[in-house]
């Protein structure tokens, strides 16, 4: 059972703490709650900071008497895909739980706010990485010696991953092209932190490709290994960078090593006496 902590004996918006309402776990002999795994979702957006952080950043981007803010609208939307969403109307997954993730804007009002954010995209892109940046750095620091970074030195490197992945679509989207398995769809290239032994790993950047990128193409392994990373702890971070440099190392200093199958040996992308 899902219910809102209480102020004062009643239920009210005082049971909000910040952009998602505050809510307790509690077992009886219920119904089960539909999304109730979304409060650990929740509760890691509040733990990190990540959705007031995404609504600074897009505060430009608010039109004067909102309802809705843009951050909160950028985070339900990325919520309702960890939750099985496939598209922007899947954004309903999300609303039909408000005591777990509170207002949820509309579909149309989400389709205005992702046509005016696409109008300066340059701008918006920089503002969500630099936010994603911040929480990614919190939750490192929350980590303590579970983060990526805990005992990293010269012989236990930050290792990233770096491969590229086909997406299929059944439609022609914007950037679909036929791709190198004779289908049609998306070619991506993807960067993972790799927690070791005990961990599944974690998505550093996504360098958005057509369908027919090559897999060999080493401008694109080095744009996402030296993309823009401005900030983290000691991370790869950014939309489309693993912010590593030439000396193998992360932005703020952490050795580091790029591992990548065959397609990362070609044209230059690691020096010879790095291949393995």
């Amino acid at each position: 059972m899902i219910r809102l902590f209480r102020e004062g004996g009643t239920f009210g918006v005082n049971a909000t703490a910040g952009v998602y309402p505050r809510v307790g776990v509690e077992s009886g002999p219920v119904a089960a709650v539909g999304l109730a795994g979304g409060v650990l979702l929740a509760e890691t957006v509040r733990a990190t900071g990540l959705a007031e952080g995404l609504c600074r950043a897009l505060a430009p981007w608010r039109k004067d008497g909102a309802v809705h803010d843009p951050g909160k609208i950028i985070t339900d939307l990325a919520l309702s895909v960890a939750l099985g969403g496939g598209c922007l109307s899947d954004l309903g997954l999300a609303r039909c739980e408000p005591t777990v993730f509170g207002k949820v804007a509309s579909i149309p009002t989400a389709c205005r706010l992702v046509g005016t954010l696409a109008g300066d995209i340059g701008a918006v892109e920089d503002a969500i990485t630099k936010a994603r940046a911040q929480a990614r750095k919190l939750a490192w620091a929350l980590a303590g010696r579970r983060a990526p970074t805990a005992g990293v030195d010269e012989q236990r490197p930050l290792v990233v991953d770096i491969d590229a992945t086909v997406i299929g679509v059944h439609s022609e989207k914007e950037g679909a092209a036929g791709t190198f398995k004779r289908g049609f769809g998306f070619h991506p290239l993807t960067a993972w932190i790799d927690h070791g032994q005990d961990g599944t790993g974690e998505c550093a950047g996504i360098l958005l490709r057509p369908g027919n990128a090559g897999s060999n193409t080493a401008a694109d392994h080095v744009q996402i290994r030296r993309g823009p990373g401005p900030g983290g702890a000691g991370t790869p971070t950014g939309q489309a960078g693993a912010g590593e440099d030439r000396r193998g190392r992360s932005r703020q200093g952490h050795p580091s090593r790029t591992r990548t199958p065959t397609g990362g040996l070609f044209g230059g992308f690691h020096p010879p006496g790095r291949r393995r």
